[in-house]
């Protein structure tokens, strides 16, 4: 990708107990995402920055399996997703409000209502990119059953989200 804005840039440090020869920094849309550790067959690199309200940090991470440098697809997915992060939880949330109105989610007739209220009762959103292109928002906290213990997750091809589950204990 031209500009640099979203190539992987080592910083030149190492992140103890994972391979070396892979950027410890990536420089995306103007965020540092750092390398994490992990098990040892995928790379993942995670940075934060402050929601549009400035109140609550929001994660971004870039996975790749097997462990190694993402390549420019990834970097140019990564880069949108960081670049319009604001927009895509938009979507995600007015999907969650349609989809989850399915009789197949079990929501109770409260829960049900929730959804007809301005702000949705899941909050707190952060997304993860693969290097296969796909990605997704899970949206950590919520009052809604389904979404006990771990969030709900939002599944997108490219720009648009296409699936939603619940992350229970079960999954």
């Amino acid at each position: 990708m031209s500009g640099n804005d979203a190539s992987p840039r080592g910083s030149g440090t190492e992140v103890p107990g994972v391979d070396s020869q892979l950027p410890a920094t990536l420089h995306i849309a103007g965020l540092a995402l750092s390398r994490t550790e992990s098990p040892p067959q995928l790379a993942c690199w995670t940075g934060c920055f402050a929601d549009a309200a400035g109140e609550n940090q929001v994660a971004v991470s870039l996975v790749t399996e097997p462990a190694a440098p993402p390549d420019e697809s990834a970097l140019r997915l990564a880069h949108d997703v960081v670049s319009r992060f604001d927009v895509f939880v938009d979507q995600a949330l007015e999907y969650c409000r349609t989809r989850l109105r399915e009789r197949h989610f079990g929501l109770t007739a409260d829960e049900l209502s929730q959804l007809d209220l301005a702000e949705l009762p899941i909050a707190a959103p952060e997304a993860t990119v693969w290097a296969d292109q796909t990605w997704a928002i899970r949206f950590t906290e919520s009052r809604l059953r389904l979404a006990d213990p771990h969030g709900i997750l939002v599944t997108f091809d490219g720009t648009r989200p296409v699936d939603l589950q619940g992350l229970t204990d079960e999954q």
